[in-house]
C-alpha cells in the first residue's frame, strides 16, 4: 500500500475550513486506497485527520515522539502508533514509511516538517512528492518566501518548482499518485 505522509497542526486554527480541508483530504486519500501517516496526535487538525480516516475504515500510522505522547495526546485508536525518542526520528521514520508529503495549515512544525522534506528531495536523497495545499491561502506568504529566495540567488527556479503547490485536496492526492 502506498502511503502519504499529512503534516499539519496541533491546534485547529481559528477557522472551521481548515478542518473542513484536513477532512477532505482524508477522503481522497481513502477514496484511492492511500495509507497515511501523521504526526500521532488525537487534537488538532491532527486529530481531525486521524478521527476521518478511521471514520471510512482507512489505516493510519502515527508517530510520535515520547515526549509529545502526552502533550499531544495521542491517538489511542489508530491502526498503528510508533513511539521514538525525538522530533529527529519521528521525522527519519516518516520520511521512511511515506512514498509522497502534503503540509495542510499548521505552525512552526509543520513548516518545518515538510521544508526538512523538500529539503532532503532537493538534494537528492529521495525523489518523493512535497505538496503545499494552499487552501484559503494559507500558504501564501511562504510561497512569496520561496519565491523570493529564488529572486535573490538562494535557491534555483527548478528547485523551487519541487514543492508543489495546490488548492485542493483532490489535487495534492493526484499529485502523490504514480504515472
Amino acid at each position: 500500500m502506498r502511503r502519504v505522509c499529512v503534516f499539519c497542526g496541533s491546534c485547529s486554527g481559528a477557522d472551521e475550513s481548515y478542518a473542513r480541508l484536513t477532512r477532505e483530504l482524508a477522503e481522497e486519500l481513502i477514496e484511492r486506497d492511500l495509507g497515511v501517516v501523521y504526526g500521532g496526535g488525537s487534537v488538532g487538525l491532527m486529530g481531525v485527520l486521524a478521527d476521518r480516516v478511521l471514520d471510512l475504515g482507512g489505516h493510519i500510522t502515527g508517530v510520535i515522539p515520547r515526549k509529545l505522547e502526552q502533550r499531544e495526546l495521542a491517538h489511542e485508536k489508530l491502526s498503528e502508533l510508533i513511539v521514538v525518542d525525538s522530533m529527529h526520528a519521528r521525522k527519519a521514520r516518516m520520511a521512511a514509511l511515506s512514498d509522497a508529503f502534503i503540509a495542510l495549515p499548521g505552525g512552526m512544525g509543520t513548516i518545518e516538517e515538510i521544508t526538512e522534506m523538500f529539503t532532503l528531495l532537493q538534494i537528492g536523497y529521495f525523489q518523493k512528492p512535497c505538496i503545499l495545499i494552499n487552501g484559503m491561502h494559507y500558504f501564501d506568504s511562504f510561497v512569496r518566501f520561496m519565491d523570493e529566495m529564488v529572486a535573490k540567488g538562494f535557491l534555483s527556479a527548478r528547485q523551487r518548482q519541487l514543492m508543489q503547490v495546490v488548492e485542493t485536496p483532490r489535487e495534492a492526492v493526484l499529485r502523490c499518485l504514480p504515472g
